[in-house]
């Protein structure tokens, strides 16, 4: 709402703010919508399901439209989107990925990963950032180079129920990077002075990962992926 007491502008300072006004970028500034509806698995750089594992878009009539179905079947490891298609990221930057996620039980193991490139030596932290559900809790945790798993915070996760993912990530390969997780508008980690640039870069993963769970069938459905440079681009 306007207040009662706005003092009027002077021409010439009601011209400079009239420029800033129309110059300035707009507060919400997506950057990628990897929405399903915008051309399934395209909007990723690639998938990597193990066979039988698949990745489906189903739309269950809900308002939501297409969502991505990342499942896991019995005995393999992994469905995952990997990258952004036509994008690379680089270092020294704040990247927020936002979505919504929804798993089959409490046990689907690894559904986000901040993956470095690369293999074995060409790798100082294979993933610095990743997110867990299992014993119905989602988890994320920091790893560091050495494989030195720190936990940075967890929050009550129910299986067959929507919930809102935002997570920022300041891309750094010094000790100066951080990352923040919100999840249905709760802050959950909030992690500072970290490396979360490994040697060859880093893309995001989602979907559904667990070398330990071949057994069983799990599935991560994803719906309404974006990137921006603030929470508020996301939110």
């Amino acid at each position: 709402m306007q207040r009662s007491n706005v003092r009027l502008l002077a021409p010439t300072a009601m011209a400079a703010a009239l420029t800033f006004a129309t110059t300035s970028p707009a507060h919400a500034a997506v950057e990628w919508d990897g929405d399903a509806d915008n051309g399934g698995t395209a909007v990723f750089a690639s998938v990597v399901c193990d066979d039988p594992s698949y990745v489906y878009q189903p739309d269950w009539n809900d308002g939501r439209g297409k969502i991505f179905a990342f499942t896991k079947a019995v005995g393999s490891e992994r469905c995952e989107g990997l990258g952004i298609a036509g994008r690379t990221l680089t270092d020294g930057r704040t990247y927020w990925f936002g979505w919504e996620s929804m798993t089959k039980t409490g046990n689907a193991q690894t559904v986000f990963q901040w993956k470095s490139w690369g293999t074995d030596a060409e790798q100082d932290q294979n993933y610095p950032v990743l997110m867990k559900v299992e014993d119905s809790l989602l988890k994320i945790w920091y790893v560091a180079p050495g494989e030195q798993w720190i936990a940075a915070g967890s929050v009550p996760w129910t299986p067959g129920t929507w919930n809102k993912i935002e997570l920022g990530i300041d891309a750094r390969s010094s000790t100066s990077g951080s990352f923040s997780l919100y999840v249905n508008g709760q802050l959950v980690a909030d992690r500072h002075d970290v490396r979360t640039w490994d040697l060859k870069g880093n893309v995001p993963r989602w979907g559904t990962y667990g070398s330990t769970i071949t057994g069983v069938e799990s599935v991560n459905w994803v719906d309404g992926l974006t990137m921006g440079s603030t929470r508020g681009d996301v939110d």
